[in-house]
């Protein structure tokens, strides 16, 4: 028994990188699996071939089960027909990671609205749409009195988290999503959704620039940190059943090593009951500073 065993999980931009990573991971857990995956290229265009037919192969292959949907998901018609698709294949769905994303990297100054546009699109629109008809299936089956163990991965970046130079789009989407996980899983907890974000680090077809020369881990030993693979065992637990109690929390993922971001919480404050002015409020405000923590350096920064 494997520990996605019996469950039907979605994820999306499984075609490649981390999506079909996660793919192969939970049909290894004894999960059926819908591969979704557009087939476009880096940049969000169309691209020569389907690749969910290949990832289904490979889990078939396997002895496992699988099929492909290869709708766009950051549309209302392609994320219902994504959650249609896990349903009339396989009766049910348990689970959804939300995994698929493009770059089109520039420096603010350089930034076109419609790199914007297409960024935030794929990115928060394409987690939100998958997540709203998953929760309306849900939220039926609980006020239809059928239990729910559902689970949702949303997948956020350590530039949604700090900030990326020349990832203004990418950055202020995957803190969208940050926030949206945070009220999905406010939302939904009382039909029995649980749902949690990882920022993962790996090497794929968006960071292999990036990644290129991070092969082994400290010590040796063979030991490939930037592998995709490695951050899918912890995506396989959130979306299983065994994750239970586990849900509004953010985990960077990265090679060997796992860690719970506690995200904003209240510093140093000062208060008073008057209105400040504005040489008091500086004032005051360099004095909190002093205290606080200093934040973390946003990537590529060179700080």
């Amino acid at each position: 028994m494997g520990l996605a065993e019996g469950r039907v999980v979605i994820v999306t931009g499984a075609g490649r990188g981390l999506g079909r990573a996660h793919a192969l991971a939970f049909a290894a857990q004894g999960a059926r699996v819908v591969v979704n995956d557009l087939g476009v290229g880096l940049d969000g265009l169309p691209g020569p071939d389907s690749p969910a037919a290949r990832v289904v192969a490979e889990i078939e292959a396997a002895g496992g089960e699988a099929v492909a949907h290869g709708g766009d998901i950051a549309t209302g018609e392609g994320a219902a027909s994504l959650v249609e698709c896990a349903l009339g294949a396989f009766g049910r769905l348990d689970t959804l990671v939300n995994n698929a994303g493009f770059l089109r990297d520039r420096m603010l100054v350089n930034l076109d609205e419609d790199d914007w546009d297409a960024v935030v699109r794929v990115h928060l629109k394409g987690h939100f749409l998958p997540l709203k008809h998953a929760a309306v299936y849900w939220r039926a089956e609980a006020k239809a009195g059928r239990p729910v163990a559902a689970r949702v991965v949303n997948t956020s970046s350590g530039a949604g988290l700090l900030g990326s130079v020349g990832q203004g789009n990418y950055s202020a989407a995957k803190a969208g999503i940050l926030a949206l996980t945070l009220v999905a899983a406010a939302e939904m907890g009382r039909y029995g959704v649980q749902v949690n974000a990882i920022a993962p680090a790996a090497r794929t077809r968006m960071t292999e620039r990036t990644f290129a020369g991070a092969m082994a881990a400290p010590g040796g030993g063979g030991f490939d940190a930037m592998a995709p693979e490695n951050v899918s065992p912890l995506v396989v637990w959130l979306g299983s059943a065994a994750s239970e109690g586990v849900t509004g929390r953010v985990f960077e993922a990265e090679g060997g090593r796992i860690t719970v971001m506690e995200g904003w919480r209240p510093g140093p404050t000062a208060e008073r009951s008057a209105r400040w002015t504005p040489s008091e409020a500086g004032e005051t405000a360099a004095k909190l500073l002093a205290r606080a923590q200093p934040p973390g350096a946003v990537y590529g920064s060179g700080q």
